[in-house]
């Protein structure tokens, strides 16, 4: 999948928004969304997924995505990985709804348990011990958009 670089500022607006709306253990809205347009820090990002990866050197495993929201929440909270899930489906839900591409990219935890993924954090500002749950990948779709596999049957069961 390879996205075409764009840049709307509406778009992304309405699209971090949706995942401050998802729901949220007690209600505490404890996860936090970094939006990465800066091409420079976006290909840093790229190549410290790349090597946690094992990717040879020069694969992007953000593929050439303009936009990269990077999905955190408090390392305390027992709920981290559900509240931050729930945000990162929401926003994919949202791209999808006003036809943009997005993928969910792992490897965010250990790309900010390094001393450099923490002072990333620290340049912006961003004070605590944050766990990344993922990166969700923004773009135009580069050609035609994937399509959807056939869902499996008997995952659903109904009790009367």
């Amino acid at each position: 999948m390879a996205f075409l670089y764009f840049r709307c500022i509406i778009v992304k607006i309405r699209k971090i928004e949706s995942g401050l709306y998802a729901a949220s253990g007690k209600g505490q809205q404890s996860p936090i969304i970094i939006s990465v347009t800066n091409k420079e820090l976006r290909d840093k990002l790229s190549r410290m997924n790349c090597e946690i990866g094992g990717w040879k050197e020069g694969f992007d495993p953000f593929y050439n995505a303009p936009v990269v929201l990077i999905v955190l929440a408090p390392k305390d909270w027992a709920n981290k990985t559900y509240d931050g899930s729930l945000v990162m489906g929401n926003m994919m839900l949202a791209a999808h709804a006003l036809n943009i591409g997005s993928c969910w990219i792992n490897r965010a935890r250990q790309e900010f348990e390094t001393e450099e993924g923490k002072e990333i954090l620290k340049s912006f500002g961003i004070e605590g011990e944050y766990e990344g749950i993922g990166h969700c990948i923004l773009g135009y779709v580069d050609g035609k958009y994937p399509s959807v596999p056939a869902r499996k049957a008997n995952r659903v069961y109904y009790i009367d």
